[in-house]
């Protein structure tokens, strides 16, 4: 093959091996999930979800080649258009979309559903990039600050409107981006992340402890800080803030969360509650994956698995099926696998000359952070069950044509990174 031609001859191999090996990966236990002697059929069977994954994981890569051979002032001179049309389709959905576990997000065609806010993260993340790349003031203005939130806010309310909470927190993932490029500041992540602890410790701890516990953190930062009256003011002020604060979350929790999510929220609180209704997937969860021990039970052979103890085992769950046919071992080869591609993407966005290439690189990391660090969290108890898929590895096109998109697009930008400017 002509060397001019080769469209894989800069392309990073490290960060395309990584995603092969995962997609395979997620193949194999999807077959593991739904394989059994009385039903097997041949691998390319579109009635079962290994033959409609292999379909999507060949078609997904075809698709990552055509990214491939186009030019990159696609990417970024139709940046906006991909977006607006990913919002038209976002509120398309909402109006023509197909109901699947509560949540319309789904468009159907004959046998196939496609969830379009997987997409959706594609064309936000092109979006942000070409905003941030030409807003270059340093430091940003308070508009700039106020349009690049609002780039993330719009598909993200209009996922909310869908009922989907967990596509909707994944969005949340592009702030990572904003304070990467400074448009959000260290203070602000640590006041969300002080909100989300408080918000979670108030509804397993009496609130006026938790009030009590903060008066008296101020007082003794007031006493430490006597000759400094702003500061003191300061503290004051959080300190009321805070407290307003812990005094909504009890009317929060009970009057704007979904049955489904505040018995979702108890059962992460409070393991044990109600083991044969919202609390089943995640005991389920736990049993599969302890039960693999070091090396697991070996392919094929998961009880759990094999049983269908753990439900949606083929989507949000797939982890467990890793944790219990390749035990403790196999997990950390596969948890190895996404940390090092997040890594490889930091490293990647980080050599990028281009602002735009960088701001990308930035946002699929994120992405796929969240995506990881949620749908595995979920499935050993650290985190509510809502709904994420692992990518690469669980079942479904949208998803794998979403994460395909992103990753190729960036591939296709790291290998023409010393022409971009």
């Amino acid at each position: 093959m002509n060397p001019q031609f080769n469209i894989f001859r800069n392309i990073d191999k490290p960060l395309l091996l990584m995603y092969l090996a995962l997609a395979g990966i997620g193949w194999l236990n999807i077959f593991a999930v739904e394989y059994t002697e009385a039903t097997h059929s041949h691998v390319f069977a579109l009635g079962n979800s290994y033959g409609k994954q292999l379909l999507w994981i060949l078609t997904a890569f075809l698709l990552g080649v055509i990214v491939l051979i186009m030019d990159i002032r696609f990417f970024t001179g139709f940046a906006w258009v991909l977006y607006g049309i990913f919002i038209l389709v976002l509120i398309g959905v909402l109006f023509a979309g197909v109901e699947i576990n509560a949540t319309r997000a789904w468009f159907r065609i004959g046998g196939f559903a496609f969830q379009p806010s997987e997409w959706a993260k594609y064309g936000t993340a092109l979006a942000l990039s070409a905003f941030l790349s030409k807003s270059r003031a340093s430091p940003p203005t308070p508009a700039n600050r106020l349009r690049a939130i609002a780039i993330i806010l719009l598909p993200a309310s209009l996922v909310l409107l869908q009922k989907d909470v967990g596509t909707t927190l994944v969005f949340a993932s592009f702030v990572l981006v904003l304070y990467r490029e400074g448009y959000v500041g260290g203070r602000l992540l640590l006041l969300g992340g002080l909100a989300v602890a408080l918000f979670v410790l108030t509804l397993m701890i009496n609130e006026y402890i938790i009030i009590g516990t903060l008066a008296l953190l101020s007082l003794a930062a007031a006493l430490a800080l006597k000759k400094n009256s702003g500061a003191i003011l300061r503290i004051s002020g959080l300190f009321v803030l805070l407290s307003l604060y812990v005094y909504s979350v009890d009317y929060t929790f009970e009057n704007l969360f979904e049955p489904h999510h505040k018995a979702r929220i108890e059962v992460l609180l409070h393991g044990t509650a109600d083991p044969q209704g919202a609390g089943y997937n995640l005991n389920q969860s736990k049993i599969a994956i302890g039960s693999g021990g070091l090396w697991g039970k070996g392919f094929l052979q998961g009880t759990q698995t094999k049983f269908n103890f753990v439900p949606e085992q083929t989507t949000d769950f797939i982890f467990c099926t890793v944790g219990e046919e390749w035990g403790f071992t196999g997990s950390l080869v596969v948890i190895g696998l996404y940390l090092g591609m997040l890594l490889r993407l930091i490293l990647l966005a980080d050599r990028q000359k281009s602002a735009f290439s960088r701001v990308f690189g930035y946002a699929v990391m994120s992405v796929l952070f969240v995506h990881f660090a949620i749908n595995i969290g979920m499935t050993i108890g650290l985190v509510p069950v809502i709904g994420i898929p692992l990518p690469l590895i669980s079942y479904g096109g949208s998803s794998l044509w979403g994460v395909t998109l992103m990753l190729f697009t960036f591939l296709k930008l790291d290998s023409k990174r010393m022409e971009m400017v």
